[in-house]
């Protein structure tokens, strides 16, 4: 059995500048646990794989195509593959979600825009 608790997996660098931590990467599948700070949103993005989004704590607006919808704790959201997508903390509390991407990525994610 493998256990990693959350506030032990270290921070990855990454292209959004947040709080990032990999809890699971395997050629299978991705789980990383996200956490935007008030104000803080991830940069425009595309990603070669489908994701899955899982709210866990607060609340925030979440960008997939032309879609913007506010979500909170305990939802799930998916975006399909190749679709621009984001996640903005507009909120006065820290935004936490985990993203699932199964399979791993094996092509990078293209940035969009500034």
């Amino acid at each position: 059995m493998i256990t990693r608790r959350l506030h032990e997996t270290e921070i990855m660098d990454n292209a959004h500048n947040v709080d990032a931590r990999n809890l699971h990467n395997t050629s299978d599948a991705m789980i990383t646990v996200i956490t935007l700070q008030p104000g803080q949103s991830l940069k425009r993005h595309v990603t070669p794989v489908d994701v899955a989004f899982f709210v866990l704590s607060g609340r925030g607006v979440v960008e997939i195509g032309d879609e913007k919808q506010e979500v909170a704790a305990h939802t799930l959201v998916e975006s399909p593959k190749d679709i621009v997508h984001c996640w903005y903390n507009e909120s006065p509390e820290p935004l936490r979600f985990m993203v699932v991407k199964a399979p791993r990525p094996t092509k990078k994610t293209v940035f969009v825009g500034s």
